[in-house]
């Protein structure tokens, strides 16, 4: 039963069949038969597990299962305290409100590659990345979030799922790496 870790680069689709206009994971991942645990938008990056294991995909995917993955987003403006402790309560995105989670600051960057193409950069308004630790996943919720409280995400990449690490995996964009699947699954379980 394979765990691979890939560092899935922006402006990949979250699939293994061919896309007209983007890479698929067929271009970053040779194991034949792995699916991804979860999925990551095309202009998202960053954490992204793949097995064959349909139990071990479902506890890692799953919401009910509360795995907590962490996203580090690169927000427009500068939330100040009031709006992490929003994002942290819970936010109410009409069609439903986030569990609470963990929200606050990143003090520095410097460990994220760059992005290509760069995000737009705007001298007038600064921006701020932020940690976010949800254990729900739901599409765009990140990013969703951030906009309900005012900061909408330039950049968002996950950073980590369960006790998985990309920065302590060392995997560059576009690398990918066969993890050790040990109860309890590497904090995945």
């Amino acid at each position: 039963m394979p765990l691979i870790a890939l560092n899935k680069p922006f402006g990949t689709i979250c699939q293994f069949s061919a896309h007209e206009k983007h890479p698929s994971l067929a271009e970053w991942v040779k194991t034949p038969g792995v699916y991804p645990a979860g999925r990551l938008d095309t202009d998202s990056e960053g954490l992204l597990l793949l097995t064959d294991d349909g139990a071990l995909q479902a506890r890692i995917s799953e919401p009910r299962h509360k795995l907590v993955k962490r996203y580090w987003a690169q927000v427009e403006g500068a939330p100040g305290a009031d709006a992490l402790e929003r994002l942290a309560a819970g936010v109410d995105l009409g069609d439903f409100v986030t569990r609470p989670c963990m929200a606050k600051r990143v003090e520095s960057a410097e460990a994220l590659w760059p992005r290509t193409p760069p995000i737009r950069y705007r001298a007038a308004i600064p921006t701020t990345w932020i940690e976010l630790s949800i254990t729900e996943g739901r599409n765009r919720q990140v990013r969703r979030m951030t906009a309900a409280v005012g900061y909408p995400t330039l950049r968002l990449v996950r950073v980590g799922i369960g006790a998985l690490d990309v920065f302590n995996l060392e995997l560059a964009p576009g690398e990918s790496m066969n993890v050790a699947v040990r109860a309890p699954w590497n904090g995945i379980g």
